[in-house]
C-alpha cells in the first residue's frame, strides 16, 4: 500500500512542479495550430492528436479498470492495487489528450498529458514485481526463486520507484524552453527508461528461470490444478504474468528508443508509433488480467499458514 501512495505523491508533486514551470515559458505560436504541427515550435507532440483513437483508447482502459475495480473489491487480490491505480491515472492520461487536440500548443496540458501515460506503467511493473512473490507463495514454490521473495519484491520495487523518479524529473527539465535544461532533462529522461527496462529484463529472467525450476522440478505442483478448469488453473495465471510482463517489455524498448531519437524523431513525432509501440503492448499487458484476475487464484491465508510458509521458506537455490 506504501508503493502506491508514495508513487501517487510524487506523480501529483511532479505535475504540480511542471505546471508551474509550464507557465513560465514564453515563446511566439502561430495563429492556427493545424496548417503544419511537425514544424510548430509550441506543439510538443509533432501532431494533432486524433479523437477518434483518443476515444477508443480511453474506453478500452477505462472498461478495463472498471472491472478490474470490480475484481478487487468483490473477488480480492488487493495486492494488485497498484496496477489499478495506474489505470486511472492513464485512462486519465488520454482524457487529456481530448484536451490537447483542442489546445495542441498548450505546453501545461501537454505535460499533464505525457506525464500521466509515460510515467503510468510504473505502477503496472510495480504489480507485476508484487504479483511473482504471490504466487511463488501460493504454490509453495518461493524457494525456487532466485532471491527470498520479500527482498525481490523490495529490491524491485524500491527500483521501479527510483526509476519513476528520474523519469519525473527528466520529463520535467526537457519541457524547458532553455535549450540546455531540455537536452538535460532529455538525457535524465533516457537514463531512467533503460534503467527501468534492465530492472525489468532482469525481473523477466528472475521469472522464466522460476518458471523453468517448477516445471523440471516440482512435478506433483505442476499438476496440482490438472483436475480444475484451466481458466481456473494456477498454470493460467502463470501464463497470464508473462504475457503481461511481455507486452511491457515491448513498451519499454520502444520508449528507449523513442527517447535516444530526441525531441523530434521519427517516433515522438509519429501517432501511429505511439499506438503500435506504446499503447497496444500496453493494453495487452493490462486486459489479460480482466478473465484471469489474481484474485481468483490466490486468496488470503490464515495467519498461522501464512506464518508457516514463511519459515518453511529456505534460502533460495543460487544454481
Amino acid at each position: 500500500m506504501a508503493g502506491p501512495i508514495l508513487a501517487s505523491t510524487l506523480f501529483l508533486l511532479t505535475l504540480l512542479v511542471t505546471s508551474a514551470q509550464a507557465a513560465t515559458t514564453s515563446v511566439i505560436c502561430p495563429s492556427d495550430p493545424y496548417v503544419d504541427p511537425r514544424n510548430d515550435p509550441c506543439n510538443a507532440l509533432g501532431y494533432i492528436a486524433n479523437n477518434a483513437l483518443t476515444a477508443i483508447a480511453f474506453v478500452y482502459v477505462l472498461l478495463i479498470v472498471l472491472v478490474q475495480t470490480y475484481q478487487i473489491i468483490y473477488n480480492g487480490g488487493k495486492f494488485m492495487l497498484a496496477m489499478v491505480v495506474g489505470e486511472y491515472i492513464y485512462a486519465l492520461g488520454f482524457a487529456f489528450r481530448f484536451v490537447l487536440h483542442n489546445s495542441p500548443d498548450s505546453l501545461e496540458i501537454f505535460i499533464t498529458e505525457d506525464l500521466m501515460i509515460v510515467l503510468s506503467p510504473c505502477f503496472f511493473i510495480a504489480a507485476n514485481y508484487t504479483l511473482l512473490g504471490r504466487l511463488a507463495g501460493e504454490i509453495d514454490c518461493a524457494h525456487h526463486i532466485l532471491l527470498p521473495v520479500r527482498r525481490l519484491t523490495l529490491i524491485f520495487v524500491l527500483s521501479d520507484v527510483t526509476t519513476f523518479v528520474i523519469q519525473a524529473v527528466g520529463a520535467s527539465m526537457s519541457t524547458s524552453k532553455v535549450q540546455s535544461s531540455a537536452s538535460l532533462g532529455l538525457h535524465i529522461f533516457l537514463a531512467g527508461l533503460i534503467m527501468q527496462l534492465v530492472s525489468f529484463v532482469f525481473f523477466c529472467a528472475i521469472y522464466a528461470r522460476f518458471l523453468y525450476r517448477v516445471y523440471t522440478e516440482e512435478q506433483d505442483v505442476c499438476v496440482r490444478d490438472s483436475k480444475q478448469p484451466w481458466y481456473n488453473d494456477w498454470r493460467t495465471l502463470a501464463a497470464a504474468l508473462a504475457v503481461s510482463c511481455i507486452g511491457l517489455l515491448i513498451r519499454s524498448f520502444y520508449r528507449v528508443v523513442e527517447a535516444s531519437q530526441g525531441f523530434r524523431g521519427n517516433l515522438s513525432t509519429s501517432e501511429a508509433a505511439f499506438y503500435l509501440g506504446d499503447t497496444i503492448p500496453i493494453c495487452l499487458a493490462l486486459i489479460v488480467y480482466v478473465p484471469f484476475w489474481p484474485g481468483r487464484f490466490i486468496k488470503p491465508a490464515h495467519p498461522y499458514v501464512k506464518e508457516q510458509k514463511e519459515l518453511s521458506i529456505s534460502s533460495p537455490s543460487l544454481v
